[in-house]
């Protein structure tokens, strides 16, 4: 036959007064919760799409002014690829999906892609 305790030993703890009690002390621990990973999207550079319409996108989807959007586009179209923005992993798969479909629409073989960022 097995016996059951049905109350909890009390163990005596030294509280930081020095006095014995038989209350538990807990230490508060803050957790840190780490930002999301973020996501860049890029613009990939092809020899059909109009640099227009690159322009475009870039103001439309990812809210450039026109200056900042042409500069983009030329660093697409002389360095291969650049970056449109950078966005936690849902938002960035939205624009790439948005891009992508604008593209399709308009018969342009323009590709958008979203790597993640390597943290510091």
């Amino acid at each position: 036959m097995s016996v059951m305790a049905t109350k909890l030993p009390n163990p005596k703890i030294q509280t930081p007064g020095g006095a014995e009690g038989n209350s538990v002390v807990l230490e508060r621990r803050t957790e840190k919760t780490k930002p999301p990973q973020m996501h860049q999207v890029l613009m990939l550079n092809d020899d059909f799409t109009p640099m227009e319409f690159v322009v475009m996108v870039l103001q439309e989807f990812f809210s450039k002014d026109r200056e900042t959007a042409t500069q983009i586009m030329l660093k697409i179209h002389l360095d291969g690829k650049g970056v449109c923005g950078v966005y936690s992993k849902d938002v960035a798969a939205t624009k790439v999906d948005q891009v992508l479909d604008a593209a399709t629409k308009q018969g342009h073989p323009l590709q958008c892609v979203s790597e993640p960022i390597e943290s510091i």
